[in-house]
């Protein structure tokens, strides 16, 4: 698949780039993308929830009432999860959600979502550029020369770039990544994908 290079005015220079079929034009699998997905949301999960059971409510251990004779049912302690003020029958404990994905079966995720965006035409190709200094008005501006600035755009840049990520950190709608972090999620969760002109290399290399 071959595209334009595009440059930061958002206007197609004389060069272009071939993607490779290998990683951008495959045949997508649905199931690797819905386990990539659930690994990377599970991954992120705290998992610090707490409830206090019966054992950890603070409160008397007397019996409450007699036995028998009162009509009603036995009850034994005001801690009980069956009454008001009770500890949490069964309630969530501290755990960790995150499981083992293999390694082969994330690339085929990354690379179904990539083929994904390709037969959308949902990838833009950028060339390689930097800011002076951190400054959202520039980002902005960069996403309108590309007419994007009503799209959520997932920006893939070559190498760590702290300009651009700050640039780009208070924007709801983009998020910048490098290409050696790039995620399925972050792939399907993005409108259009616009990659580095070095990026290419790098996701093609990390893949193959």
């Amino acid at each position: 698949m071959e595209l334009k290079i595009v440059d930061t005015k958002g206007k197609a220079t004389s060069k272009s780039v071939t993607l490779s079929d290998e990683v951008f034009g495959i045949e997508p699998n649905d199931h690797a993308i819905y386990m990539d997905v659930k690994h990377y949301l599970a991954s992120r999960r705290q998992g610090t929830h707490k409830a206090k059971e019966r054992s950890e409510i603070a409160g008397s251990t007397r019996k409450i009432k007699k036995q028998k004779g009162t009509g009603g049912a036995r009850a034994g302690s005001v801690k009980s999860g069956t009454r008001v003020g009770g500890g949490r029958i069964f309630g969530p404990r501290p755990r960790n959600y995150s499981f083992k994905l293999n390694t082969k079966l994330k690339r085929l995720a990354r690379k179904s979502a990539l083929s994904y965006k390709a037969q959308g035409e949902n990838i833009m190709v950028l060339e390689d550029f930097n800011f002076d200094t951190p400054k959202t008005k520039d980002f902005v501006a960069l996403m309108g020369n590309l007419k994007l600035n009503d799209q959520k755009v997932l920006l893939v840049m070559g190498a760590k770039n702290d300009n651009v990520f700050l640039s780009s950190r208070n924007l709801q709608r983009a998020k910048v990544v490098t290409a050696d972090s790039l995620n399925t999620y972050d792939i399907m969760n993005a409108g259009k994908l616009v990659l580095a002109e070095s990026s290419i290399e790098v996701i093609e290399k990390v893949l193959n």
